[in-house]
């Protein structure tokens, strides 16, 4: 009894912060502040491995694909070459922001009638339906032919050697993968890579994936070729061929990535930029010109009144977000109506201050991702994001290549009428998402925050965590956070129930008991509320940041 209430007393203690003689209660440590270059990424041997490419005189872009091809093998429960990639990049030479949509296409030749012949109503989360073209090895290629310095097969040798000659497994990943081979275990190839001895590696064991260094150094010797055209190609179209699949080597041979604007608000005097549907970034953007109506700096963190007001800013944009994003090529996006100020004046008018909404329209909400960010000594600062969705994705390991693929085809909808219908050759709508803030025209902040619909909710908080609030780089992603979810509908149903609150440890009952009263429904979904990693570029020095609750660091030198 004794220890037990020692523990307690203990634990109380830790969270109230006393030990810590700088910085907010909640904070889990100091920033990190380096001078010549930083990276913060999800685990820390990609952060080493992208310092050590800032060291030997490779810029931000070459240290964040080498980062990125170490985070594939480490991290294979958020991310691999068998997914996506979108970033933002600074290029101090041009002072301009550019946006990279490496996102893939549905096979050609997958249409909805193909589907509901299967005998389905929607399309599945796993197998062969959902896999869409991978689009993170062409988006390496095209970020490094636009901004590398590196050769780029020396981006490729920690990788390689952390894939042949092993790495101890971190708790998050091993606990990931356990929950991944309960879905995965009797899918093709999956054991092989991932169940070598019957189950999936234990925090600290030491993990090898030969097939992914072969991979890998396949990519580096033929600059990405032979992923989209060579040997890998033909063994993933005819692996999805013959689990009942449509994607074809035509389908890999001729994607291409596609640089595009960011787009951006300005928030109280700094600019958040996002990326343009078909991706999620701009409800980040429609949430916040709603909530700069409002002085938010008046109010608590832990309080009703603000936790209401960010509740229903993200319903209107999630109402917003399940109708209109889409893939631009194939449907009519208002995009600069959707972020515009007098848009956000109109749909204000619709919250109740004092009651929650009802119905709202919600889209997608599932899903795993991994995010880093990189800058180097001249100042160039990229900002990326790279997930297989699901976690680790469709199931599918084509035999051999180390790697799964992603089922990004499942957020399509099957209505033809919707605009993110299923389409031969059309991009799903995507919810991961970098973010950039610049101020004067000049960078601030590199940042981004994964997990699935938690990442537009999450990028504004961080930014009026950093700007109402006025936390730090770190205290902004250690804060606790707020999530609302509801409906997992691709089509955009209205729903009558008004969803949920999912509110992190650190809000108070009284908070909770205000929200109940305002017709709020709480609900805790523990692990939900996504990992951030951030950049601070201020008087020529770097401050890093890095997610508390997941593997990741923070490094600089």
């Amino acid at each position: 009894m004794r220890n037990t209430i020692y523990l307690i007393l203990l634990f109380l203690n830790m969270l109230s912060g006393y030990d810590r003689i700088t910085g907010l209660p909640f904070a889990s440590r100091s920033e990190i502040i380096a001078e010549n270059g930083m990276a913060a990424t999800s685990h820390p041997l990609a952060t080493q491995t992208a310092i050590d490419v800032l060291r030997q005189g490779g810029n931000a872009i070459d240290a964040a694909i080498a980062a990125n091809a170490v985070l594939g093998l480490v991290e294979p429960t958020g991310c691999g070459i068998g997914g996506d990639l979108f970033a933002i990049v600074w290029d101090a030479e041009t002072k301009q922001l550019y946006g990279l949509n490496s996102s893939g296409p549905s096979p050609q030749a997958m249409t909805i009638d193909f589907v509901k012949e299967q005998g389905l109503e929607k399309i599945p989360a796993y197998g062969p339906l959902p896999v869409t073209v991978p689009g993170a090895v062409a988006g390496w290629t095209a970020l490094h032919k636009k901004f590398g310095r590196k050769n780029f097969k020396n981006l490729f040798s920690s990788a390689i050697n952390y894939a042949e000659n092993g790495f101890p497994v971190t708790e998050l990943i091993a606990y990931y993968l356990d929950g991944s081979s309960k879905r995965f275990k009797d899918y093709p190839n999956f054991a092989d890579v991932w169940m070598k001895n019957g189950v999936t590696p234990k925090k600290g064991e030491v993990f090898k994936n030969a097939a992914l260094a072969n991979t890998y150094k396949q990519i580096a010797n033929t600059y990405g070729e032979a992923f989209y055209k060579g040997d890998i190609a033909e063994n993933m179209a005819t692996f999805i061929q013959e689990q009942g699949g449509l994607l074809s080597v035509e389908d890999l041979a001729n994607f291409t990535p596609e640089w595009i604007d960011p787009v951006s608000t300005n928030y109280r005097g700094f600019d958040v930029w996002e990326l343009p549907p078909n991706g999620q970034g701009i409800a980040a953007l429609q949430i916040l010109n709603i909530l700069e109506n409002f002085e938010i700096s008046s109010m608590e963190l832990d309080s009703a009144e603000y936790v209401h007001l960010f509740t229903e800013a993200k319903k209107l944009a999630f109402e917003d977000r399940a109708y209109y994003y889409a893939d631009p090529h194939f449907a009519d996006i208002p995009t600069s109506t959707l972020i515009s100020k007098p848009y956000a004046q109109e749909r204000l008018k619709l919250i109740d201050l004092n009651k929650a909404k009802d119905s709202y329209n919600a889209g997608l909400e599932n899903g795993d991702t991994i995010y880093l960010t990189v800058a180097d000594k001249d100042g160039n600062m990229v900002s990326l994001i790279q997930s297989n969705y699901r976690g680790m994705g469709s199931g599918m390991v084509p035999k051999g290549v180390g790697f799964m693929l992603q089922d990004r085809g499942e957020m399509f909808s099957l209505d033809p009428n919707h605009k993110n219908s299923l389409v031969g050759g059309k991009r799903p709508f995507h919810t991961i998402i970098p973010a950039f803030i610049t101020k004067n025209d000049e960078p601030f902040i590199s940042f981004g925050l994964m997990g699935g619909a938690m990442q537009p909710q999450g990028h504004a908080q961080i930014v009026i965590n950093l700007i109402d609030f006025g936390m730090n780089l770190q205290e902004a992603g250690d804060a606790p956070r707020i999530r609302h979810a509801g409906s997992s509908q691709p089509t955009g149903e209205i729903m009558l129930d008004g969803g949920y609150i999912s509110l992190e440890n650190g809000f108070s009952q009284s908070t909770k008991d205000q929200l109940l009263k305002m017709g709020h429904k709480l609900k805790y979904d523990k692990g939900s509320f996504g990992g951030y990693q951030a950049i601070m570029l201020k008087d020529g020095v770097y401050f890093g940041a890095s997610e508390s609750r997941k593997d990741g660091q923070a490094s600089g030198y």
